[in-house]
């Protein structure tokens, strides 16, 4: 009863989203004051200002980390939009010519990911939607849309694999390893559910989504280990992507079918760019170790800014922004982009700010020592199920991985190092799979198919259903992993 009590303010914000159907920012307000009025009157840990200020510094630097990659990865989003590039992308795959499994595959594995892994904000969508309309049948091509952005939890950079690691006190690039295989069978799932709506049945086209599968998860698994979850997913993204696309054109070029394909649009090399200075300063940071000589400490977190995947994109906005002043045809690096920027960075940093300082006002006042004692009360079969569960409601309702990280992920920091582990990951993606199917991707999804009420209503029920399945898979796989490692 207590720890249902100390999870009210989780309780509230689930109420205000779910059943009054209130913006997310307007619940993270809040979940983070009623945790100041508990506290204040004794319901919690006593309340002490040095407490106060720990969470104030936590707060202040984990915001300052998300921020860093959130408002040059908007503003990027912005240049690319103008210049059309995704546009380019889709004109590009429907001049390749594929069978319309290699098109489902392609696209659910490899390009949806690969976009949504380096920008985040549902910005594959702006590609994959129109696409997919243009391919297949309306009904068919939305929910092949809904599928294919749950896929990718590992948006943004990785930021949320980042920040959840830094708040559950664990390695990144372990965190990120973990998630590829937590996330494993959504992959595989979505994958066969994408090729079932688009009515595939033969089975060369299946045993292709067998073999993106496989290189998916593995690149997935073997990026995060090896170079980070910074450029996990936009390496998994590519390189399936790649494999499908030969597999594809292989068998067109047999068949005499490959001459009306057009050449990998010019338009994407702000893509390319990112990709190569993110490796590059990957590999600058590796021979040079110059990202430990900038270290931002809190009370309990720390971040290295020169190590953040913000500073890739703001070199690559400066590059953008040159370019906007040499070509007429584009809008400068002047009022309208801020503007623009301000629009779209105001309300997503200013959730994600609130259900920060709402997370470590809990666990500065120890409003999470309940759930903690729960968790470590229960089998890793039966933890693993109900911090799938916290984990997939968390994302669903903030409509966001990092936010959905920000509410459970500092109670899993208080659990034995033993397990740790595996049940962040489970948290990370349940999280990261629901909030991509939740109301926010949805509605952006709507908007750009300009769909009527009952489509509407179908595709919510249809994302629910998603983000339930998503969650059920990932405690399926945390049990199978609990079990192997012993």
């Amino acid at each position: 009863m207590l720890a249902l009590f100390h999870l009210s303010p989780v309780l509230l914000v689930t109420a205000m989203l779910v059943v009054l159907r209130r913006p997310p920012v307007h619940a993270a307000i809040a979940g983070t004051l009623l945790v100041m009025v508990l506290w204040l009157v004794g319901a919690a840990d006593t309340w002490r200002l040095g407490s106060l200020v720990a969470a104030a510094q936590d707060t202040a630097v984990l915001f300052a980390s998300t921020a860093f990659v959130i408002v040059p990865g908007l503003a990027f989003v912005i240049f690319i939009e103008r210049m059309g590039v995704n546009l380019a992308f889709s004109q590009w795959v429907r001049s390749l010519g594929l069978g319309r499994g290699d098109q489902v595959v392609f696209i659910v594995l490899g390009l949806a990911p690969l976009l949504e892994a380096m920008t985040g904000f549902g910005v594959s969508l702006i590609a994959t939607v129109p696409l997919l309309l243009s391919l297949f049948d309306r009904r068919v091509a939305l929910r092949i849309a809904l599928a294919g952005m749950a896929i990718m939890p590992w948006g943004t950079l990785g930021l949320a694999s980042v920040i959840g690691a830094s708040l559950a006190q664990l390695d990144a690039a372990a965190l990120a390893a973990t998630s590829a295989l937590t996330s494993a069978p959504v992959f595989l799932a979505l994958g066969a559910m994408a090729l079932y709506l688009a009515e595939v049945r033969t089975l060369r086209e299946w045993m292709v989504l067998g073999a993106g599968w496989l290189v998916f998860v593995g690149v997935l698994y073997s990026s995060s280990r090896g170079l980070g979850p910074e450029v996990a997913g936009v390496a998994a993204g590519l390189v399936s992507a790649a494999v499908v696309l030969a597999s594809g054109l292989w068998r067109l070029h047999n068949h005499g079918g490959t001459r009306g394909a057009r050449q990998w649009p010019r338009q994407a090399w702000p893509y390319l760019v990112l990709i190569t200075s993110i490796v590059a300063l990957k590999a600058l940071w590796a021979i040079t170790g110059w990202q430990n000589l900038w270290v931002v400490q809190g009370a309990q977190v720390t971040w290295k800014p020169l190590a953040s995947p913000g500073v890739a994109l703001i070199l690559v906005l400066v590059g953008l922004g040159f370019h906007a002043r040499s070509a007429p045809s584009l809008p400068g690096p002047g009022t309208r982009i801020g503007t623009a920027l301000l629009a779209r960075a105001k309300r997503p940093l200013l959730t994600i700010f609130f259900f920060l300082a709402m997370s470590q006002l809990m666990v500065k006042a120890g409003f999470l020592a309940g759930l903690m004692q729960l968790l470590t009360g229960l089998a890793p079969s039966t933890a693993s199920l109900l911090v799938a569960l916290l984990g997939g409601l968390s994302g669903y309702m903030t409509g966001s991985n990092v936010g959905g990280n920000a509410i459970f992920m500092p109670a899993i920091a208080m659990l034995p190092e033993y397990g740790r582990l595996l049940l962040a990951a489970v948290q990370n993606s349940a999280a990261g799979h629901a909030a991509l199917g939740s109301l926010s991707i949805v509605m952006l999804i709507l908007g750009l198919a300009r769909t009527s009420t009952s489509e509407e209503g179908e595709l919510v029920r249809f994302g629910f259903a998603l983000v339930c399945l998503n969650t059920a898979l990932v405690a399926l796989a945390a049990g199978l992993l609990s079990v192997w490692l012993g």
